[in-house]
């Protein structure tokens, strides 16, 4: 690293909706990566790559993504937090700013990644909620224990084929630290309204959106907890149910 400059850690939120994912695209394609670099060239004048510990997909959202970015500032660490989130648009913003060692990496050095997704099963659709829920219109309330049985069994080290394809390499085999699901408090609502999370050392490609897909059916009760665990266990990526829309899906932590 050059003399003078500084390695920085940031954990960003953003609404992922407007945006053709995390990772920056050819021409004036919105992404999140090129909005927050070009960001940090207004604000500092250089020419910076930002990396992200996760390449989250069009329309998903975070609250706890972490990115790390090249910067030579010569004022203060708070200066430069409040002048990126004055030039940020107001569907990104950084939660925190600190300086970090010259060869933290926020992808390869993280230990898990968690990410939660919001389902509501209602009568009819709850306009508030259409850019963060997954609205499923229904007039009965969800099965919740069953969905739970199903989440239940993802938890350990597994083939998750079934599930999705590797992002890089062959191995499908992943370790999932928690999968639950539980009842969220949202009295204005007309509906019953879930969050289901997840926690693993890595995620095949859509794999949280497929997951999602089948306990939907299973709260339904369209599909058994049992038939989904047998196939995933089956891990022969013959996984006929539907994948969950991505505007539910927000990576919320990622653990070092």
């Amino acid at each position: 690293m050059k003399a003078g400059v500084t390695r920085y850690r940031a954990v960003v939120a953003y609404d992922g909706t407007d945006y053709f994912g995390f990772q920056r695209q050819a021409g004036d394609t919105p992404t999140i990566q090129g909005t927050i670099e070009a960001a940090l060239r207004r604000v500092t004048g250089q020419d910076t790559t930002v990396i992200g510990a996760g390449r989250t997909d069009t329309g998903v959202h975070a609250s706890g993504q972490v990115i790390a970015f090249d910067a030579a500032w010569r004022h203060g660490t708070s200066d430069l937090w409040r002048a990126i989130n004055a030039t940020l648009p107001a569907s990104i913003a950084l939660r925190s700013l600190d300086e970090a060692e010259a060869a933290f990496h926020p992808r390869f050095d993280a230990r898990s990644r968690a990410y939660a997704y919001t389902l509501m099963f209602a009568p009819v659709r709850q306009p508030l909620w259409q850019r963060t829920t997954w609205q499923i219109t229904t007039g009965r309330p969800p099965d919740l224990d069953a969905m739970q049985r199903a989440a239940a069994g993802l938890a350990g080290t597994h083939d998750f084929a079934t599930f999705g394809q590797p992002p890089q390499g062959e191995s499908t085999v992943r370790e999932v630290l928690r999968s639950e699901c539980r009842l969220l408090a949202q009295p204005e609502t007309d509906g019953v309204t879930l969050r289901y999370e997840i926690e693993a050392n890595a995620f095949l490609y859509r794999m949280v959106r497929r997951i999602v897909g089948g306990l939907a059916r299973v709260g339904r009760g369209e599909l058994a907890a049992e038939d989904f665990l047998t196939a995933f266990r089956a891990a022969d990526g013959a996984w006929p149910n539907q994948s969950a829309p991505a505007h539910g899906l927000c990576l919320i932590r990622v653990t070092y």
